[in-house]
């Protein structure tokens, strides 16, 4: 079973990077067919992860009680449905419902991906199957949005949405047959779903609490860049959308090679020591997009490479640390993995998603904007880091 786990949650891992990449290119035409504005097309990312992260809470319990084979096949339901609501959808507001349902849906196989790989690893295995899965999904950004391009250009914006429902409907076919159950015979089953004292335990972690928010950390940055790049990019500077899909992928492909690099790099230094290093180059990145945004090129192809490049950083200390973080999150809770990996996924999804649609209704720009989020949110973590009496938050102390 664990030899043919990982190709079937690969899979699965997808769907949620393909939510939100595909239709990247197509924001400024979605705002233009819809008549809303900038950041409102930008609110259909902070809604979908927002929902991905506050449905943890609900479907954690789910697959700590009912299995997780279960809610990976009615979450791959609900995401082929939700997705071609989207695409019909006539009214913004009925789009916006949609992307929520799209987050409760790919919050569900996310969930069972995550907690597979705690049912069936030891914590540090873990972290290098945590690594794989996340070289998947930066796979993604490398081919979704030039994917989502064509598909605008060809059939216009809703093809996307179309390409999603039947993504759903062959991986639904994929997972029924080869996923099996691997919920451990230990799991907590009894007692009612949504209580306290089921997520006492997890909540009250100091261990888990950081490293959660080390995550949280990360995803922010991800999507503060991601969410504001098409409007920066293409309407603020004039680059067309397949190349806007170009500079993604670009991208994307220095993200993969970290990725599945990363595992080498945590084997070597650990865990602590690999976040450690992740955050000093997000630092990098910061200080790096300010400075070719105050002094570099400010239109054209130029200043939109000045933009990315210092992305490429920041793609490359993410690929480094979510592997690390989510195993040390989660490393002591092998009788309630899913339950502690919704908690997990509601802290780092719901609250980048709060922190990041707060910034969005400043007037910063899309440089400043990122610089804000990241920065501050890494310099907290790495403060945290250096005050001994709080090591039992950050040192590594669970082994199994």
């Amino acid at each position: 079973m664990r030899r043919n786990l990982l190709p079937v949650l690969m899979l699965m891992v997808v769907l949620s990077p393909l939510a939100i990449d595909i239709y990247l290119p197509s924001m400024p035409t979605m705002a233009i067919d819809f008549a809303v504005s900038a950041s409102e097309v930008q609110s259909t990312l902070v809604l979908f992860l927002f929902a991905m992260g506050a449905g943890q809470l609900l479907i954690g319990p789910l697959a700590d009680r009912y299995g997780r084979r279960p809610i990976a096949l009615a979450g791959i339901i609900l995401y082929g449905a939700s997705s071609l609501f989207a695409a019909v959808a006539v009214e913004f507001h009925w789009l916006q419902v949609a992307r929520v349902l799209q987050g409760l849906a790919a919050c569900s196989t996310s969930i069972v991906v995550f907690s597979a790989v705690r049912d069936c690893f030891s914590a540090k295995e873990s972290a290098r199957y945590y690594s794989y899965l996340n070289g998947m999904i930066c796979i993604i950004p490398a081919l979704a949005p030039s994917l989502g391009g064509l598909l605008a250009l060809q059939f216009g914006w809703r093809s996307t949405f179309v390409f999603m429902t039947l993504y759903a409907i062959v991986i639904l076919t994929f997972v029924g047959y080869r996923l099996p159950e691997t919920r451990p015979k230990d799991t907590v089953t009894s007692g009612p779903l949504y209580r306290w004292e089921r997520y006492k335990p997890v909540i009250l972690e100091p261990h888990f609490v950081f490293y959660s928010a080390v995550c949280m950390t990360a995803m922010a940055s991800i999507l503060s860049y991601v969410s504001y790049a098409p409007t920066w990019l293409i309407d603020r500077l004039g680059v067309s959308e397949l190349a806007f899909s170009g500079l993604f992928g670009l991208n994307a492909v220095v993200n993969i090679i970290a990725c599945f690099s990363a595992p080498l790099i945590i084997k070597k230094l650990g865990n602590r020591s690999t976040v450690i290093a992740a955050f000093v180059l997000m630092l990098v990145t910061v200080a790096l997009e300010l400075l070719l945004f105050s002094f570099g090129p400010q239109t054209g192809m130029a200043a939109a490479f000045s933009f990315m490049l210092p992305m490429m950083l920041l793609c490359v200390g993410c690929a480094l640390l979510f592997g690390p973080a989510t195993s040390m999150a989660l490393s002591a809770f092998g009788e309630r993995a899913g339950t502690a990996a919704a908690m997990l996924g509601f802290i780092q999804m719901s609250g980048a998603s709060l922190l990041v649609g707060i910034v969005q209704q400043t007037d910063l720009l899309a440089p400043q904007a990122v610089a804000l989020v990241m920065g501050g949110l890494v310099a907290i973590a790495l403060v945290i880091m250096s005050l001994s009496r709080l090591n039992h938050w950050h040192q590594e102390q669970h082994a199994a």
